[in-house]
């Protein structure tokens, strides 16, 4: 018998936002990106003001978290909206999807900081 999986959900990172959609924005995901799951940690490009996965380096705006994807998206071929978590909110650490670069815990600290930066604080949680 196969195993079920479930897709991940916004209720697996975020734990708190601010009423009315406050936290919220639409912003443009990056051609290119790939397919991004809900907890997708972003960073914006400086020169085009799009969002793609934060790196955990660069000096093009793409090395600073600032934001987390609410919507999953698929940027593999064409610019995509989506639905960011900006400010006021707080996420659960063990739900966030980390770019691929940002792969050991001092990457995630600096990326951690960078969010709380905005306004989004990220929790141990389960």
């Amino acid at each position: 018998m196969a195993a079920l999986t479930e897709k991940k959900m916004i209720t697996d990172w975020l734990k708190y936002e601010e009423p009315n959609h406050y936290s919220r924005e639409t912003v443009t995901i990056a051609s290119g990106a790939g397919v991004l799951a809900t907890g997708t940690v972003l960073a914006k490009v400086t020169a085009s003001g799009k969002y793609v996965a934060a790196a955990a380096s660069g000096s093009d705006g793409t090395q600073t978290a600032v934001a987390v994807l609410v919507t999953p998206v698929d940027a593999s071929a064409a610019d995509q909206k989506a639905v960011v978590v900006a400010r006021d909110a707080i996420a659960g650490h063990a739900g966030l999807t980390w770019g691929a670069t940002i792969n050991d815990s001092t990457k995630r600290a600096a990326a951690i900081t960078q969010l709380a930066a905005v306004g989004i604080l990220v929790r141990e949680s389960a």
